[in-house]
């Protein structure tokens, strides 16, 4: 009998936190920005730039900042294409932390975005909802 009312407790609790998931069904993600909007990698050290992505919503609370968990990052272009199959001029790794590559010098653009999709194979995905931000390399 004990065993059954621990695993009655649980499914309770497991039905509960659906319902309140649930409840969040019309919260929607509107915009992306990307933070700071410019970085100039000699200035950090090590040149890894950190970025930081954060979502304004629909409904409350809004903003609020995104992990890796809501976002994807990429280097690409402004129009919220993620590089193909290219070399980019610096790379991003999940958590936002951009590095410029060893022999580029000029500016790249760092994505966060969601809801990719990808045309063909040796292009990168396209977001729906992105921002970017720019790294400088020296």
């Amino acid at each position: 009998m004990k065993r059954f009312a621990c695993g009655f407790a649980g499914l309770l609790i497991l039905g509960e936190l659906v319902l309140l998931g649930c409840g969040n069904s019309s919260r929607q993600l509107k915009s992306i920005t990307v933070s700071p909007a410019t970085a100039d990698a000699k200035n950090f050290p090590n040149g890894q730039v950190p970025f930081t992505a954060t979502g304004t919503y629909s409904s409350p609370p809004s903003p609020s900042p995104l992990t890796s968990n809501d976002v994807q990052w990429c280097v690409g272009s402004s129009s919220g294409a993620c590089a193909g199959n290219i070399i980019p001029g610096a790379t991003v790794d999940s958590n936002g932390v951009a590095q410029c590559g060893s022999v580029f010098t000029g500016t790249a653009f760092v994505l966060a975005g969601t809801e990719g999709s990808v045309s063909n194979p040796d292009s990168g995905q396209q977001f729906k909802i992105f921002g970017s931000a720019q790294i400088t390399c020296p």
